[in-house]
């Protein structure tokens, strides 16, 4: 009973508190060498600009007067932004940086600074402050306040409550909302979202070595040294920094995960599998007490660096997981313990796969039917060494497949 109420406890505070973020990888470089295509950054670019810049908020559906989460989008897709899967999940589920209204997620659009400073802000647990009715009437001595007012009303609390925790610098005079948010900049906000201006002063005499650190003014060293050191920023493959380079919101995500772990997460509960999933309902352990919850239909499960079906949750995982509406909505297995018996048979419909550089299946996505009758969603690596089992042409949407690996890796598809 104690812990079906620190469940309940939770849902109420991610509702209404700190809305923080877990783990990541390094944001901007790790996860975009290779696919750093400038091409395709002028192309975005065009396009982003004649594109009205929108609200970031959840879906509200009022037919039963309930805020709708979505934790994934169907332009998440390319080998370019399917990184950032778990990234916008984990985001997403505390509605920290979601969707647009459309249902998209834009990964691939550069992200704007109204949008970051909006994120920074809720990443800080400032959500409820900035949305207020008293928020939403400052009067802001910006610049370009009449056009944040008329054109940006519902960020104006953002932007004071940004403000007031001195996400601006002393002397900018202009939001400039609809500006690119580049690399350097978007650093400098989350360290400063962090609370660590004092720290990142103190390095302002580091020698970096980036080859292009002369393109890095005096000012932000001590920035970028700290976001190096605390591993929320990396550089590219070449040794350099790119500071001007334009941030996507796919690049945005991982940094904001990234800058969340580092912040308290009052969000979810962490706890230890203590038996396997059975329908539908996963059972933990937390502070020596045990209790059970129910998986959400579509419930983001990501284990050992892909997204999985609850029916690979083994006992001993410790998993973070996050709630809404009574229901677990977002897994992470923080730390997977090591099965005995690694091989894996899986069987359901095909929902898609995606090919790598040589034209080979990198990942598969497959459809299982839980035990409730709803439909979820795994995603899969695939081996290099890839068997095919039956007619490869046959291999097309909702066709019955099973799948056969060994740690999470796929090396075996079965079309049936």
């Amino acid at each position: 009973m104690m812990m079906n109420h620190l469940f309940k406890k939770v849902l109420v505070t991610g509702l209404t508190l700190a809305m923080v973020v877990g783990g990541s990888t390094a944001a901007f470089a790790d996860n975009s060498k290779g696919k750093g295509n400038d091409k395709d950054n002028d192309r975005d670019k065009g396009r982003d600009k004649v594109q009205a810049v929108q609200p970031i908020k959840t879906n509200y559906n009022s037919k039963n007067n309930k805020i709708e989460i979505k934790l994934t989008f169907d332009d998440v897709k390319g080998s370019d932004v399917e990184w950032a899967m778990r990234y916008i999940a984990s985001l997403a589920s505390k509605r920290v940086f979601e969707g647009y209204e459309d249902g998209t997620f834009q990964p691939r659009k550069t992200i704007t600074r109204i949008e970051a400073i909006t994120a920074a802000v809720r990443l800080m647990g400032l959500r409820d402050q900035a949305e207020s009715a008293e928020a939403m009437q400052a009067n802001l001595n910006f610049s370009d306040a009449d056009k944040i007012k008329s054109k940006y009303a519902w960020a104006t609390g953002y932007v004071s409550v940004a403000l007031q925790n001195d996400l601006f610098e002393e002397s900018e005079n202009a939001v400039q909302p609809e500006k690119e948010a580049d690399r350097l900049w978007a650093t400098t906000l989350l360290i400063k979202a962090l609370k660590l201006q004092n720290e990142a002063k103190a390095k302002m005499n580091t020698k970096l070595t980036f080859k292009d650190a002369n393109k890095i003014p005096a000012g932000s060293v001590g920035y970028v040294a700290l976001a190096i050191e605390k591993k929320l920023v990396d550089g590219y493959e070449d040794n350099t920094f790119r500071p001007n380079n334009p941030v996507t919101r796919a690049e945005l995500a991982a940094l904001l995960d990234r800058t969340g772990s580092q912040l308290p997460d009052n969000t979810s509960v962490r706890g230890t599998v203590n038996a396997a999933v059975t329908n539908n309902v996963l059972t933990l352990t937390t502070d020596g007490q045990s209790y059970s919850v129910e998986l959400d239909a579509t419930a983001y499960i990501f284990r050992n660096g892909t997204r999985v079906a609850a029916s690979e949750l083994r006992v001993g995982d410790s998993v973070l997981v996050r709630t809404y509406g009574g229901k677990a909505i977002f897994i992470e297995v923080l730390n997977a313990t090591q099965d005995q018996q690694t091989d894996f048979t899986v069987v359901g419909t095909l929902n898609s796969y995606t090919l790598n550089a040589s034209g080979q299946i990198a990942t598969i996505a497959i459809n299982q039917t839980l035990s409730s009758g709803s439909v979820q969603t795994a995603v899969y690596n695939a081996a290099s060494n890839l068997s095919i089992q039956g007619d490869i042409s046959l291999l097309t949407a909702n066709r019955a497949i099973e799948l056969r690996g060994k740690n999470q890796v796929v090396h075996t598809i079965v079309i049936r």
